[in-house]
């Protein structure tokens, strides 16, 4: 069993305490411990007991989640994938120097990723412009940024939005289960369906109707009237968050309303504490909670992804919607689960599995290079938008938790916990593992041994 990881917020507990200009003198007072302590605990020579937690949560006015490390570990496993894009046949930077960067100068680690992914983008267009792939492919790579942008803003929060969820909960709660036709006629709106071809909801103005694609499932358009609904009600405070924010570009900023709405219409349709409720009764069962809320398969992943409020928190769980070329559209995580920013997924992980035999659950035990295990679930699902000659989009949902809470998940049931898991990664690209046989090119971050008098499956093994 692992032991507990050590809390390290030196430089979160000094940009709070110079935000209020107080010396460390006062700060330590206020907190019940020695100067010399707090000086330590400030460096990061000193891990934070439970005692000084409570005591920097009542001294600061803030919650545990704004101390929280998962934030640390992420700024760790994003620099360390990012800086194997750079490391030809030098050694890999250890895990400790990363983990002292994320620690130590936590602003300079976020700039460097910033720098990253503006190679990323400087050398895609490089590739597309040599290769002439398209008429106006630079374009296209260009509108990478505002997505990733805007994925990256709600993964450092844990995909949890506190004021928004609340307010969105009682928008919910007091609807009180009324059809959401109702709650919709309360603004002076009216639903109505029509063929709209490829949209997928437009809203009339002048006439204050609702226009929605009749094509679409009964799911999808409770969604789409709840998007509507909370936009109009919670306008400002969406509005607010989206400044608070602080993206870049109009086109981030114009993505991430959208994002806030959808978050916040999920919220409304499975309020925080019910839908968490219901979540531990069912054992996570996806399918009993979409009858339940009245929402779909994909809506359920991602709502028990967002279970992250202080204080009632739900089982951490992640979530991501993939395509059947391995491109991952989603990607929500409360867990350590880490998914490839760059490049395909590790071949090995069971959302491959459900891309050939789709409207069935896999389940598997994996274990990540880092030690840690988790129960893995995917499945296949088929959006229908049409007729007959209409596209059919398809996706895998994938989701799961750490292992030790695999007993609240109902697709645990008869699988032997103890087993030996399946060994995944995260991607090739990074992937540490000098033993694994469905390895499809080298790490970029390691020198290669190939062996002139004898051939594995993999044709080369890893050097130090």
């Amino acid at each position: 069993m692992r032991k507990p990881q050590k809390l390290f917020v030196g430089p979160k507990v000094r940009a709070l305490r110079e935000a209020r200009a107080w010396t460390l003198e006062a700060c330590a007072r206020r907190l019940g411990v020695s100067i010399s302590y707090l000086s330590q605990i400030e460096s990061n020579q000193r891990p934070v007991t439970s005692r000084v937690l409570v005591a920097l949560m009542d001294a600061f006015e803030i919650s545990a989640l704004e101390l929280d490390a998962a934030d640390d570990d992420r700024v760790v496993a994003d620099l360390r994938e990012a800086l194997a894009d750079f490391g030809g046949r030098d050694a890999p930077v250890a895990m400790s120097e990363l983990r002292a960067a994320a620690l130590q100068a936590p602003n300079l680690a976020h700039r460097y990723l910033e720098l990253h992914r503006a190679y990323r983008r400087l050398d895609e267009r490089l590739r597309q412009t040599e290769e002439a792939v398209a008429l106006d492919e630079a374009a296209a790579a260009s509108s990478l940024l505002p997505y990733e942008e805007v994925r990256d803003f709600f993964h450092y929060k844990d995909n949890y939005l506190h004021d928004l969820d609340a307010a969105a909960e009682a928008l919910g709660e007091a609807a009180g289960g009324a059809p959401i036709e109702a709650a919709a006629a309360e603004l002076g709106v009216s639903v109505r369906l029509a063929d709209l071809g490829e949209v997928m909801r437009r809203y009339d103005a002048d006439a204050h109707v609702l226009w929605l694609n009749a094509a679409l499932a009964e799911e999808t358009r409770r969604f789409q009237t709840a998007f509507h609904i909370v936009s109009t009600r919670l306008g400002d405070l969406i509005e607010r968050e989206l400044a608070a924010a602080g993206l870049k570009s109009r086109e981030a900023a114009d993505i991430c309303r959208i994002g806030l709405g959808n978050y916040a219409a999920g919220a409304f349709l499975m309020p925080y504490r019910r839908f968490s409720a219901a979540a531990r009764a069912l054992r996570h069962d996806i399918d009993e909670l979409a009858r339940g809320f009245g929402v779909s398969l994909e809506q359920v992943c991602h709502r028990l992804s967002n279970l992250q409020r202080p204080g009632e928190r739900g089982v951490p769980i992640y979530f991501v919607r993939m395509d059947h070329a391995g491109n991952i559209t989603k990607r929500h995580s409360a867990t350590r689960f880490r998914f490839a920013r760059f490049g395909g997924t590790c071949p090995l992980w069971n959302v491959h599995d459900a891309a050939g035999a789709p409207d069935r659950y896999h389940v598997q035990v994996a274990e990540m290079p880092d030690g840690a295990r988790y129960l893995c679930v995917a499945r296949g699902i088929a959006k229908r938008s049409g007729g007959y000659l209409a596209p059919v989009r398809r996706y895998i949902l994938g989701f799961g938790c750490e292992l030790q809470h695999a007993g609240e998940m109902v697709y645990a049931a008869g699988l032997d916990l103890k087993a030996s898991p399946v060994r995944i990664g995260v991607s090739c690209r990074i992937c540490e593992r000098n033993d694994c046989s469905q390895r499809a090119f080298p790490p970029v971050d390691r020198r290669l041994v190939v062996p002139g008098d004898q051939r594995a499956i993999v044709p080369f093994q890893l050097g130090g």
